[in-house]
Parts: C-alpha cells; sequence; structure tokens
C-alpha cells in the first residue's frame, strides 16, 4: 500500500476529505493527489500522521504498527489527564546513623537508594534505633541528608560526635555556647556540648526526608 493509499484510507475511516486534510495541516489544493507521482517531505507526512494521530513508519509504509506511540504523544496524553512524569536520582547510602547514643559513622558507599529529585538531598544514611520514633523515623529507615554546616534549631540534623554519628534535633545557643541534641522519645536524655566541648562537635547536615516501610 502506498502513501497516498493509506491517506485516502485514513480519510475515508475518519470521514473527511483529502482537501479538509491539506487544510489542516497547511498544504496547498491538490497536494495529496501530486503523492502519486512524487513523494512528500518528511516535514509533511509527519503534519498528516500527527492530524491522523498514527505513526509516521506506519503512513510511509515501513511499519504496521499504526498507532501513533511516540514518546512526544504520551506525554502529551498524559498531560492532558492531569499525569506528571516522576523523574528519579540516585543518592549514596554511606552507612548507619545512631537514633540513640551516637555510634561510628562508616562513610564508605555501601549502596545507592533511588528517590524523587524533588528531594534536596546529597546522600542518605540508615537509621537505628528508637530515639526518633515521636518524629516517625524508625530503626531501619533511610535518612536522606542535604549537606550544611549549620540548621536552624528545631531542624533534625545528622551530627559527628568526635567519629561517632546521631540524628537529633538541634538548638544551638551561640550566647552561651551551648549545643542541645534533642531525642523524639522521652526515655532518652538530651546531650548537651558546652564550651570547647563544642569543638569536637559538627554538624554533618540536614535530614530533608526520610524513606520507611512503617506506615
Amino acid at each position: 500500500m502506498t502513501l497516498l493509499e493509506r491517506v485516502k484510507e485514513l480519510c475515508s475511516e475518519n470521514k473527511v476529505s483529502q482537501r479538509t486534510v491539506e487544510k489542516e495541516c497547511g498544504l496547498s489544493n491538490g497536494s495529496i493527489t501530486k503523492w502519486k507521482t512524487s513523494n512528500p517531505s518528511s516535514d509533511t507526512v509527519q503534519k498528516v500522521a500527527e492530524f491522523f494521530n498514527v505513526s509516521t513508519d506506519w503512513l510511509n509504509g515501513t511499519s504496521e504498527m499504526k498507532d501513533r506511540t511516540t514518546k512526544e504523544t504520551i506525554e502529551q496524553w498524559n498531560e492532558r489527564l492531569g499525569i506528571l512524569p516522576i523523574s528519579k536520582q540516585r543518592l549514596p547510602l554511606l552507612g548507619e546513623i545512631a537514633c540513640g547514643e551516637p555510634i561510628f559513622a562508616n562513610e564508605e558507599r555501601e549502596s545507592y537508594i533511588e528517590a524523587g529529585t524533588n528531594i534536596q538531598a546529597d546522600f542518605c544514611l540508615k537509621a537505628k534505633g528508637d530515639s526518633m520514633i515521636n518524629a516517625r523515623i524508625h530503626d531501619g529507615d533511610i535518612i536522606f541528608i542535604r549537606k550544611q554546616e549549620m540548621v536552624a534549631n528545631g531542624d533534625i540534623g545528622a551530627v559527628i560526635i568526635d567519629e561517632s554519628a546521631t540524628l537529633k534535633r538541634v538548638f544551638y545557643y551561640p550566647d552561651d555556647k551551648k549545643l542541645v541534641l534533642q531525642a523524639e522519645n522521652p526515655k532518652y536524655e538530651p546531650l548537651v556540648y558546652i564550651g570547647e566541648e563544642l569543638d569536637h562537635v559538627h554538624i554533618l547536615g540536614k535530614a530533608v526526608a526520610f524513606q520507611s516501610d512503617v506506615i
């Protein structure tokens, strides 16, 4: 079947005239009839294919797949339905961080965690312990961390104490040179660091999201 024959078939199926197709695709009067002896440009074929919502390969006779299922048409269809694409990123999992007493922070990359690109994080850690359960962070959860040297009071931060790491709410009082790391579980006392003790403590980053199997 030739290109012209396929266009005539589509016109018959959709009950439209060749002139209507020419007009809608910006073609001159009688253009389609001339395809019996000459081939149209690829841009013209693309316009006609889009008009009938069929694949250009089928229209050209190089494929039996009639449906137009290109990436572009799928995205357009999803947009009309209000379906947004989900973009993903891979973040390195650097080890465990304590939700309880500080533990050694393993910074060797064990693996990668896939997350949406809307999560503005640099890496992630696996929570260990139960000190943050009232913040809905449980043992085994994945915590996404954005690197920064300080966090706002009340934010949950990943904190390095000497060579150990813990996840706590951070409260810093510069006038008193005091740092308080507060658990989200009443059975744990706050960790308080004053004066020169602060030299052994630094903020690794802010917890911006977590991934949990616990509902």
